[in-house]
C-alpha cells in the first residue's frame, strides 16, 4: 500500500516530521518555564526577554535563512540550519540565569528560522498549484504537532530527570532529523526514486502557471501581493506565539496548576491547530471546485480563520480551566486555518526561485509583530491580567483580513481553471 503512495508526499512526510522536531525544540522552554522561573527566580518580564531574544534573532534570520535556502538549496540549507538548532537547544541545559538563557534562546531562533521558509519552498517546487494547500497544510501540521508533544515529553524529562534533559532529549531527536533529511531529500531534477509519470505531472503544474510572478527579491519587495500577505502574517502572528510561549504560564498564573497538570491540558490547543491544518488544505480545493478562483479560495479560508478568533478573545469569561482550555482549543483551530491561507500563498503568488526569499521576508514581517506583542504582554500581564490581551489578538486578526482581501487582488481573467 505505501508504495502506491507517491515519491512528493513522502517528501512533505519528511518536511512534516523536520517541522515537528522544530516546534518540539522551540516549545521546550514554554513547558520547563515554571520550573525554570523557580530555578532562576526570573519574573514574568524577564522570562519575556527570554522570549525576546528568541523572537529578535528568529526575526532577522527568517529574510536570511530563506535567501540562504534560494542559494544553497533545500538540501544543504535545511540540513545545516536543523543542526544548528539542534545544538542550540541542547546547549539550554548549561544556562545558569536567565542572561544565559536568552543568550541560547537567540542561538536557537537563528536556526530554526529556516523550517517555514524551506517547508513552503518544499511545495512550490514538488507541488502542482491545486495540490499546493493540502501539502502545506501537512507540514504546518508539524508546527501543532511539536507543541503537542511538547507538554507530556518534556514533563518527563523534568520529572524522571531534570530540567536540563529536557534540552538534551529534545535536540538530540533534531539531529537524528537532519541525518535523515541529508540522505533522504533531492529536488525533483535529482530525485532518483522520482518516476517519468509523476516528474511530468509536477512539470505540468509549473507549465499551467501562466502569469508573471515577480522573480528577484527587489521584485518581491515591490509587490502588491507581498504586501498582502507580509501585513497580515504581521497581525495574525501574535496570537500563535501567545499560544506558544505563554500557556503554561497562564494555566499557572490563573489557575495554579502545577506540572502534572499542565502536561494533561496544555497539548490540547495544538491538537485542535492540526485540525486547523487540515482544514486550511482541504477548505480551498472545495471552494475552487465551487467556481472561486484560487486566490478567493485562499482568502475565504484565511477570513473563516479570522472570525473563529472570536473565541479565544472570550477566555476572561473561563470559569474552569477546562473551560479556558477549550477556548485556546478554538484559537489554536481559527490561526492554523488563516495561517495556513497565508503561507500558501507564497507558493501561489512568487516565481520558485524566490519563494523562499519571499516566505522568509513575510515570516520577518510576522515575527516582527510577534516580537512586539510578546513585549507588550512583559510588560502589562502581570499588572492587568491577560484577558485584555487575548481581546487584542482577535481584533488584530480580523483586520489581518480585512488588509488581505484590500491588497490581494485576483489577476484580470483568473479562473479556477487557470489555477
Amino acid at each position: 500500500m505505501f508504495r502506491k503512495i507517491p515519491l512528493r508526499w513522502w517528501i512533505i512526510g519528511l518536511v512534516t516530521l523536520g517541522t515537528i522536531l522544530n516546534y518540539l525544540a522551540r516549545s521546550t522552554l514554554s513547558v520547563a518555564a515554571p520550573t525554570l522561573k523557580t530555578e532562576f527566580a526570573l519574573t514574568t518580564e524577564q522570562y519575556s526577554w527570554v522570549v525576546l531574544a528568541f523572537q529578535a534573532s528568529y526575526t532577522v534570520m527568517q529574510t536570511v535563512a530563506g535567501s540562504v535556502l534560494d542559494t544553497l538549496g533545500t538540501r544543504l540549507g535545511f540540513f545545516v540550519f536543523a543542526l544548528g538548532w539542534a545544538l542550540s537547544n541542547m546547549a539550554h541545559a548549561f544556562a545558569t540565569g536567565w542572561m544565559s538563557l536568552a543568550a541560547f534562546r537567540a542561538m536557537l531562533g537563528a536556526t530554526e528560522a529556516a523550517a517555514i521558509p524551506a517547508g513552503t519552498k518544499t511545495v512550490a517546487i514538488w507541488f502542482p498549484p491545486r495540490e499546493r494547500p493540502l501539502a502545506t497544510s501537512l507540514f504546518q501540521m508539524g508546527t501543532s504537532v511539536g507543541n503537542m508533544i511538547a507538554p507530556p515529553l518534556v514533563a518527563f524529562c523534568i520529572l524522571a530527570w531534570n530540567w536540563q534533559a529536557a534540552f538534551i532529549v529534545t535536540g538530540a531527536l533534531s539531529i537524528a532529523w537532519a541525518i535523515l533529511w541529508w540522505f533522504g531529500y533531492r529536488d525533483p531534477g535529482q530525485h532518483p526514486r522520482l518516476s517519468d509519470a509523476e516528474r511530468a505531472l509536477i512539470e505540468a503544474g509549473f507549465a499551467d502557471e501562466t502569469s508573471a510572478k515577480p522573480a528577484t527579491k527587489a521584485d518581491v519587495l515591490r509587490s502588491r501581493s507581498f504586501w498582502a500577505i507580509a501585513v497580515p502574517r504581521f497581525l495574525a502572528e501574535p496570537a500563535w506565539q501567545t499560544f506558544n510561549f505563554f500557556i503554561p504560564l497562564y494555566l499557572v498564573a490563573v489557575w495554579n496548576l502545577d506540572l502534572k497538570s499542565i502536561a494533561m491540558w496544555a497539548w490540547m490547543p495544538f491538537l485542535a491547530a492540526d485540525f486547523g491544518s487540515l482544514a486550511a488544505g482541504l477548505l480551498p480545493p472545495w471552494l475552487m471546485a465551487r467556481g472561486q478562483s484560487m486566490l478567493s479560495s485562499r482568502k475565504i479560508t484565511m477570513t473563516l480563520g479570522a472570525l473563529c478568533m472570536v473565541g479565544p478573545a472570550c477566555i476572561g469569561l473561563a470559569t474552569s480551566p477546562g473551560m479556558a482550555i477549550a477556548l485556546f482549543c478554538v484559537g489554536g483551530f481559527a490561526h492554523q486555518m488563516l495561517n495556513g491561507a497565508l503561507i500558501t500563498l507564497c507558493a501561489d503568488v512568487f516565481d520558485r526561485r524566490t519563494v523562499g526569499t519571499a516566505s522568509g521576508m513575510a515570516g520577518t514581517s510576522a515575527w516582527v509583530g510577534g516580537m512586539l506583542f510578546t513585549l507588550l504582554i512583559g510588560q502589562s500581564a502581570d499588572v492587568f491580567g491577560y484577558n485584555p490581551l487575548f481581546v487584542a489578538l482577535a481584533a488584530l486578526d480580523l483586520l489581518a483580513a480585512v488588509v488581505l482581501w484590500t491588497l490581494l487582488r485576483n489577476p484580470a481573467g483568473e479562473s479556477p481553471r487557470d489555477a
